[in-house]
């Protein structure tokens, strides 16, 4: 690093500034939402109104706005909350009143899931996918210098989201603290930093040999401006050993003493949460709602905007959800945005929310960023072998030339690859099977980003006619990931087979039926999972309708999805009455018990 003059007091390591004394500027990418899925009603709101025997919810329409009454929607986000932030900038920059972040400060823990499988209280853990394993390597593949390159760049993103009466509150413990501290010291000023906040416990925490029992995590409290910020004052008990010369004070009783209300301190003793407690979902990482509580109603305002874009099992946004709070989460893992929402879905009343991706757009950025980002025809060329060129390296195949849809070849078997910004087809499969039977091959294995609704039963069948065996083969994100593609941590697992079937009962109801769901190659699937394994349901953890799918995003017209306490998983919908007669397209969507999506299409005349 060039020597460079020293003003002030701040925390430096490695990468931070460039050769010239430059401060690196952070990483910004503006790219378009995609929405996968608009929920409308919860699970339990739809329960109360069948049991009050009321007719069916009513779809609430809006325009989009900045209040429930203009069209908000709250919204979960699956992606990498740095490329989420530098997305949001454009409409929310300014707009939080609230963050909380609780990034992975537990060096070396293992992150490994809890999940119930099929209709027993059976528990088995599932690892994290390899994109989550990344995440975490970046953060601390190289110890303290990756975690704070990470965070660093994150509250600069955090710190322009925020409005002028915003606070951040930030979640760690003894490892990373004082890092932290000097990193919001820099960005907010220390005229800005309110206070260090423990959150205590009785849970955890032994020594090994030397030292005390670690009881406690730190939680730091920042403003953007501490002369705008909102502050709603909370009060706490406070016991009295006596009741004798507190005449200026209002005293009150209950089981434990007297005692007095006074402001909040910032040592908060609030239970971790315990395995017999409700709100629990066996989440590895998950905070109890009390704390968040705390949290969202001291810095916030009916209305307010809060944020968390390390929102794991959601804690931050269904304590914002119960409290009238707008919100928007983020989380990288797949399971922690299935796990989200299940968890809002159990909410009473819970409002309409969106579930969001950056989709296509985040591939194209990864593919231009990767492969070439220019735009001269000869450029546009060599970018797309390149990228053909690497999806089939990863899949172990090797490339081959002259063909219009066959890409590569692995074995006895021809590969097609699907583009990164469009579905793979019908026309576009039938016409590598075509290609595949000029050539005298048998075998064609198609990889997709995404899938056009309600293929796998056309394809199949007409690839089987035509004598060639297909497999369908899904391109994970993993594949994006560098330090995962390098290391052979990339795995392409086969599409799922649902069969669902609609049953048309008259006076304009439907409803539908599970009849099978297959999870292919079933040997790559952990031992200790498919042990659990009675029937095909147990492989189900969520499942739901769009009654009038227009091709865009899914609108969740009926769910039913497990629960820790409940485990029953019903396999025939609700009756669904439409207001006309016509043809309907109807979308059931399953999600298994690793968190992936399985579609079926419906064309429909009631």
């Amino acid at each position: 690093m060039s020597k460079f003059e020293i003003t002030k007091t701040e925390l430096v390591w490695p990468g931070k500034y460039n050769d010239d004394g430059s401060l690196k500027e952070v990483p910004r990418v503006n790219l378009p939402f995609q929405i996968i899925e608009t929920v409308n009603e919860s699970r339990a709101t739809r329960e109360v109104k069948r049991n009050k025997q009321q007719s069916f919810f009513d779809i609430w329409e809006g325009d989009k706005g900045e209040t429930f009454e203009t069209g908000w929607k709250n919204k979960i986000i699956w992606g990498d909350n740095l490329l989420v932030m530098g997305s949001l900038l454009d409409n929310f920059s300014g707009k939080f009143d609230l963050i909380y972040i609780d990034p992975p400060f537990a060096t070396g823990a293992d992150f490994s899931l809890t999940n119930q499988i099929g209709d027993e209280k059976d528990k088995v853990y599932k690892k994290q996918s390899a994109i989550e394993e990344k995440a975490y390597r970046d953060t601390w593949g190289k110890g303290d210098v990756s975690f704070i390159a990470m965070i660093y760049e994150r509250l600069k993103l955090i710190r322009e989201l925020l409005s002028e009466n915003g606070s951040l509150y930030v979640h760690c413990d003894w490892r990373m603290t004082p890092m932290i501290r000097l990193s919001l010291d820099e960005i907010f000023g220390n005229r800005n930093y309110l206070n260090e906040c423990i959150w205590y416990y009785k849970t955890g925490g032994l020594p090994e040999k030397l030292g005390f029992g670690k009881k406690h995590d730190t939680i730091h409290f920042v403003t953007k401006n501490r002369d705008y910020a909102i502050w709603n004052l909370q009060k706490e008990k406070s016991y009295l050993s006596h009741n004798y010369g507190f005449s200026n004070i209002e005293l009150f009783k209950d089981k434990q003493g007297t005692y007095s209300l006074v402001n909040l301190r910032d040592v908060w003793d609030i239970s971790a949460l315990r395995g017999n407690q409700p709100e629990r979902v066996d989440y590895p990482t998950q905070k109890p709602e009390a704390l968040l509580e705390r949290i969202i109603c001291a810095s916030t305002n009916e209305g307010s905007l809060v944020g968390d874009f390390f929102c794991g099992s959601g804690t931050t946004l269904s304590v914002a959800e119960k409290f009238g709070r707008r919100w928007i989460g983020c989380d990288l893992g797949r399971w922690s945005i299935h796990v989200t929402r299940k968890r809002l879905l159990g909410i009473e009343n819970c409002k309409p929310f969106e579930v969001m991706n950056l989709g296509k757009y985040e591939r194209q950025h990864w593919q231009g960023v990767t492969f070439d980002n220019s735009e001269s025809k000869t450029n546009v060329e060599r970018k797309l072998y390149s990228y053909l060129a690497f999806i089939l390296q990863l899949f172990g195949a090797k490339p081959i030339e002259g063909f219009n849809y066959l890409h590569g070849k692995k074995e006895d078997t021809m590969v097609h690859i699907g583009a990164v910004d469009t579905p793979i087809t019908i026309d576009e499969i039938n016409s590598s099977i075509e290609e595949c039977i000029r050539l005298n091959q048998n075998k064609l294995t198609v990889l997709g980003w995404e899938w056009e609704m309600g293929l796998y039963d056309l394809v199949v069948d007409f690839a089987k006619k035509k004598g060639v065996k297909l497999m369908l083969q899904q391109i994970p994100n993993e594949v994006m990931e560098k330090q995962a593609a390098e290391k052979g941590e990339v795995t392409f697992f086969e599409l799922a087979y649902l069969e669902a079937t609609v049953e048309n009962i008259g006076d304009l109801s439907v409803e539908v039926k599970l009849k099978d769901f297959v999870i292919p190659n079933v040997e790559l699937i952990p031992e200790q999972v498919r042990k659990y394994i009675k029937r095909w349901s147990d492989y189900i953890d969520y499942w739901a309708i769009d009654w009038n799918f227009n091709e865009d995003s899914f609108v969740q017209g009926w769910v039913n999805y497990r629960t820790r306490r409940n485990r029953k998983l019903e396999l025939v919908s609700d009756t669904h009455k439409y207001e006309l007669p016509g043809n309907y397209n109807l979308l059931v969507k399953v999600v298994d018990v690793f968190g992936n999506d399985t579609s079926q299409l419906f064309n429909i005349e009631v």
